[in-house]
């Protein structure tokens, strides 16, 4: 009997020492997998800090970079470098509306990006109507990027003035104008206009919090007309029999979409969104 004790504490030792090993390999591999995982609520305050932030989206100014605008080309140049504006403050607006949504990359996804496709398009238009009467300018769409600060600090608006012209801001007698006028429009002789249906009163009750973003929407609707006819009058004569359609009245109902689609989101932000207001896109040519 004393001879097998011993034997018996070796194999007990040994079990021991196996289990001890097996229970010391796991926890050296659950701290390893705990160690590689990052910390989740890190990464979440990394994602806030950019919503939160805000900041003020800030772009490359655009009038400063123009040649001599001839003055047959004035009014639409002025016309977009205020529509860059407002395109500018709608960004700023939608980044303090959406603080604390989406991950790491919906600033550049949901802001920048659509952002910088609207001024590649509006600098396009500016540099194509100087390029009527003079030399076409090069290299404006280098200007389409913007970036956010945020510090808050930036303060370039991409208007400001138009070489060799006066201020881009539209007078206070042009502004109310440019209210007024119609949903349709008279261009001239022969010309035609463009008519388009009036979105403003198929609006149910607009919340408080949503009625200046609505407001810069239905001014927007009244711009994008207001360039439709004047392209509609710069270009007389030219294309085909789809002309029209393809180079003015298409392209007026993305915009149209894109901007009816902004005043449906803004409202349904505090009440119900209001649903078909797409079917007010199309516009048509009356003679």
């Amino acid at each position: 009997m004393s001879r097998a004790l011993p034997k018996y504490n070796k194999r007990r030792v040994a079990f021991i020492g196996g289990a001890a090993a097996v229970a010391l390999s796991g926890a050296i591999v659950a701290g390893s997998a705990l160690a590689g995982t990052p910390d989740r609520s890190s990464g979440t305050d990394g994602a806030r800090t950019l919503a939160a932030a805000s900041g003020t989206i800030t772009c490359p100014d655009v009038a400063s970079r123009l040649p001599a605008v001839p003055a047959s080309a004035q009014a639409e140049v002025d016309r977009n470098l205020t529509l860059l504006r407002t395109q500018i403050q709608e960004a700023n607006q939608r980044l303090a509306d959406t603080v604390g949504q989406g991950g790491p990359n919906f600033v550049n996804n949901a802001i920048l990006g659509p952002l910088k496709d609207k001024r590649v398009a509006t600098v396009n238009r500016i540099a194509t109507a100087i390029g009527r009467t003079a030399a076409r300018p090069a290299g404006l769409d280098a200007l389409a990027p913007c970036a956010l600060d945020a510090g808050g600090t930036g303060t370039d608006t991409g208007g400001g003035t138009a070489t060799g012209t006066s201020s881009a801001a539209p007078s206070t007698a042009a502004t109310a104008a440019a209210t007024a006028q119609p949903a349709g429009g008279t261009v001239g002789a022969g010309v035609g206009a463009v008519s388009c249906p009036d979105v403003a009163p198929r609006l149910p009750a607009v919340p408080a919090s949503a009625q200046a973003e609505v407001d810069r929407n239905l001014t927007l609707l009244r711009t994008q007309i207001q360039e439709a006819n004047q392209r509609l009058a710069d270009t007389v004569g030219q294309g085909g029999p789809n002309f029209v359609q393809n180079a003015v009245l298409g392209p007026l109902a993305d915009k149209r979409k894109s901007t009816i689609d902004r005043i449906a989101i803004a409202i349904g932000r505090t009440s119900a969104k209001p649903e078909g207001l797409d079917s007010l896109a199309a516009c048509t040519l009356t003679q």
